[in-house]
């Protein structure tokens, strides 16, 4: 077995502490990610408007800043394998948790769509039998009526 040197060896040192650093911050975003999403879920329950606004922004901004991460965690992971060799347990924990929370999210996220799905069906439900309910939607209007039967032209005389 070949002794590696001490630069080496704080090399992987570094690498695994900042790699193992970069998963715990996705799995924080990833719980934020899903804590917001349950909160849309009672939002569009109860139909307030205002505040899925508010949980859709920052759930924009929360998926944002997972997609930043990530796109620092993948070559990152391509540097501990080629550096580190072993897998160190805590890290595959913490790639298992991220994982499952990943699986919570999107399946929160697939009820939160057909939940606003079938309350957007419901309000197009209503909103058409309002407008068959108006007595008034037939009939013509008095202004409409008064607006044919009237001259187009004025003279002016001087």
């Amino acid at each position: 077995m070949a002794e590696i040197s001490k630069e080496e060896l704080d090399e992987r040192v570094a690498t695994l502490k900042h790699f193992r650093k970069l998963l715990e911050q996705q799995r924080a975003k990833f719980q934020e990610y899903l804590n917001v999403l349950e909160k849309q879920q009672t939002s569009i329950t109860k139909e307030d408007t205002d505040a899925l606004v508010a949980h859709t922004e920052i759930e924009q901004q929360v998926v944002k800043s997972i997609a930043n991460l990530q796109k620092v965690i993948v070559p990152m992971q391509k540097l501990y394998d080629a550096n580190v060799g072993k897998e160190d347990k805590e890290i595959k924990d913490i790639q298992n948790e991220l994982e499952n929370l990943q699986t919570k999210v999107l399946a929160q996220n697939e009820k939160n769509r057909e939940l606003l799905k079938s309350h957007i069906i419901e309000l197009r439900t209503r909103i058409s039998s309002a407008q068959n309910a108006n007595p008034y939607r037939n009939a013509a209007s008095v202004y409409a009526a008064s607006a044919r039967n009237s001259g187009r032209m004025i003279e002016v005389e001087a």
